[in-house]
């Protein structure tokens, strides 16, 4: 039904009101259904490009922008789940001090999940045992 409206819309030539009566669907408008199949997928492509592109690169930014501005001191989370303080920074490589013990670990700079505004690492009253 849709397509047949489309068709309608589509056709050139004076022979609307005959795509409107054909139920057949199959394209009789002519140039009108050739039109129609090279618009139909481009109409698609920027649907996707709305949908799923877009919003996609706005995150990608704001990770970029997030990791460019970590700084010693920071506290964060990596992808694992580890909560530390950045001790330092080098380049690609950040060391983390994690736990009470002030642990340190080395992670890429991609591993840094989000800055957190707390210290969860602060927060453990009880120590862990094996």
């Amino acid at each position: 039904m849709l397509l047949n409206a489309l068709q309608s819309v589509l056709c050139a030539d004076t022979s609307g009101l005959s795509c409107l009566s054909s139920s057949s669907g199959s394209g009789s408008c002519g140039q009108g259904g050739t039109m129609m199949t090279m618009l139909l997928p481009l109409a698609m492509v920027v649907v996707l490009l709305v949908v799923m592109i877009i919003p996609q690169r706005k995150r990608d930014k704001k990770v970029k922008d997030m990791l460019s501005s970590l700084k010693q001191g920071d506290r964060v989370r990596t992808i694992g789940g580890i909560y530390g303080t950045i001790s330092s920074i080098k380049d690609d490589v950040i060391v983390l001090s994690v736990g009470p013990d002030k642990v340190k670990l080395v992670f890429a700079r991609g591993a840094i999940s989000q800055v957190e505004d707390a210290g969860v690492e602060n927060t453990m009253t009880e120590e862990v045992k094996d």
